[in-house]
């Protein structure tokens, strides 16, 4: 068995080969941590709303909440890959929830 690891920033990938099965696995870790106070900081900061009023802050979400959102709608981890109204549903109902509040920048409901 042979074990491989890459970090890139927060994200810590680990391959592991298994050469007797003939498999690989890979793992991936995000530390989300930073991400959450940074957006914690942001909460608190004013309104979201731009000088001109015309533009409001809303959510900073790691891409790999995106990935485990995507995977318990359709099983697939591509984010991108569904189709715009069903992100829409998704986002409208994990930032409104409390469980996902500190990815929300500003305050309010989707």
């Amino acid at each position: 068995m042979r074990k491989d690891i890459t970090v890139d920033g927060l994200q810590k990938t680990t391959y592991v080969k298994d050469d007797m099965e003939g498999k690989i696995a890979i793992k991936e870790q995000v530390n989300i941590n930073p991400h959450l106070q940074h957006n914690k900081r942001l909460l608190t900061l004013n309104d979201g709303y731009s000088k001109t009023r015309d533009l409001k802050r809303v959510a900073s979400i790691p891409t790999i909440a995106l990935s485990v959102w995507a995977n318990e709608y359709n099983g697939s981890r591509n984010w991108f890959g569904l189709p715009k109204d069903v992100q829409k549903k998704i986002l409208k109902k994990k930032l409104n929830s409390s469980e996902f509040r500190y990815f929300k920048t500003a305050e309010g409901n989707l």
